[in-house]
Parts: C-alpha cells; sequence; structure tokens
C-alpha cells in the first residue's frame, strides 16, 4: 500500500447523497479476479450520461472526492474502494460515511475525511466556481485546507501511522518476517509447512 501523507490536488465535487457501492463500481466489473483496472468501471452507469461531473474535463486528474453525506452505503465491497483508488482518488470527503465502506478504505489506502456538512458545501463551491482550486489533505496535521478553508478532522493515532507508513494488514504482518521464520526454523520437522506457491 503506498504511503499517504500529504496530497494536494484538485477535487471533483459528486452532489448525490446515498451514494452505493453498486453506484460505486456496478455488479457486472465484479468478475475481475485482479486489483486493478477497475478505475474504467468507477460510477459506470452514471458515467453514460455525458453531463455527469466525471466526464467533465475541468475535473480531470482529480486526487479529492467530494460528496454528499452517507457515501459508501450498500453492502460490503471492497471493489469500491479499489475502483476510487485505480480511478487515482487519494481522499474522498463527505459528511457522513457507511461503517463497512469506512473501514474498507481506511485498509485499502483511501483516507475518508468526515467534516461538517456545511464545510463540505463550502468545499464544494470552491472547486465548482474554480475547477483548478488546489485542495490540500494534510494527514500529519490531520487538516484539510483549500483556498482560506482550513478544516480539522479526527482519524485515531494508529490509523493515522497506519496509512502514514502504507501498511495494510499484509505490511503489518510482514514487519515481523524475521521472528516468523525464526519461529519456522525451530518448528519439529513432522509439524507440517507451508511451502511459498
Amino acid at each position: 500500500m503506498e504511503p499517504f501523507v500529504t496530497t494536494i490536488g484538485r477535487a471533483v465535487p459528486l452532489r448525490r447523497s446515498d451514494v452505493d457501492t453498486d453506484q460505486i463500481i456496478p455488479s457486472d466489473w465484479l468478475k475481475r479476479v485482479e486489483r486493478t483496472g477497475f478505475g474504467a468501471g468507477l460510477f459506470a452507469e452514471w458515467r453514460t450520461d455525458p453531463g455527469f461531473v466525471f466526464n467533465d474535463d475541468r475535473y480531470a486528474g482529480a486526487t479529492v472526492l467530494l460528496a454528499g453525506p452517507n457515501f459508501g452505503t450498500g453492502s460490503s465491497r471492497e471493489h469500491a474502494v479499489w475502483a476510487l483508488t485505480d480511478y487515482g482518488l487519494r481522499v474522498v470527503i463527505s459528511a457522513r460515511f457507511a461503517d463497512i465502506f469506512r473501514g474498507n478504505a481506511l485498509k485499502g489506502g483511501l483516507l475518508p475525511v468526515q467534516l461538517p456538512a456545511e464545510t463540505v458545501e463550502r468545499l464544494m463551491h470552491l472547486v465548482e466556481t474554480d475547477p483548478a482550486t488546489a485542495v490540500t489533505v494534510d494527514l500529519g496535521a490531520r487538516q484539510v485546507r483549500a483556498g482560506d478553508l482550513v478544516a480539522d478532522f479526527a482519524l485515531d493515532d494508529y490509523t493515522r501511522w497506519r496509512l502514514m507508513e502504507g501498511l495494510d494488514d499484509i505490511g503489518l504482518t510482514l514487519r515481523h518476517e524475521p521472528d516468523i521464520a525464526a519461529y519456522e526454523a525451530d518448528r519439529p520437522g513432522w509439524l507440517p509447512v507451508t511451502t511459498p506457491a
């Protein structure tokens, strides 16, 4: 997982609330066996509308998604996080997230930033007025900055550390690889073993 410390980039305003994981990545994309390539399916059904904000060239290359409240509801679908990150997004800012989506995002290296609805609205207004507005999300300071707007957000120390170190669950385990190897070396030979594929 790529470490997350600070991202500075443009934001895309998605003025829709109650966006569920089926809308983020439609079910026909779930047949893929890789974790990559899902960006092409991000909001696939909505992107058929030429007026959909993700089809607006002014927001191309955005790294921050500004979303309405209740983002990521629906089924527990890691593919939704994979689609957002594969598209190039590093942060989703909303007034409220579904708990399962929030957990999947944090484990997958996507930062869900929860801010008051009024602050999200101010950010949307800023980037709709000037799509070139730079939005800074500083995980070290736990702060979002854009124009004259400065907003603090909460995130527990442990999760913040994991994101800043780029450690997912596998990465955390691999930090103990020498201890695991030493344990395996001392195991009696008659016990079952696993071999690398």
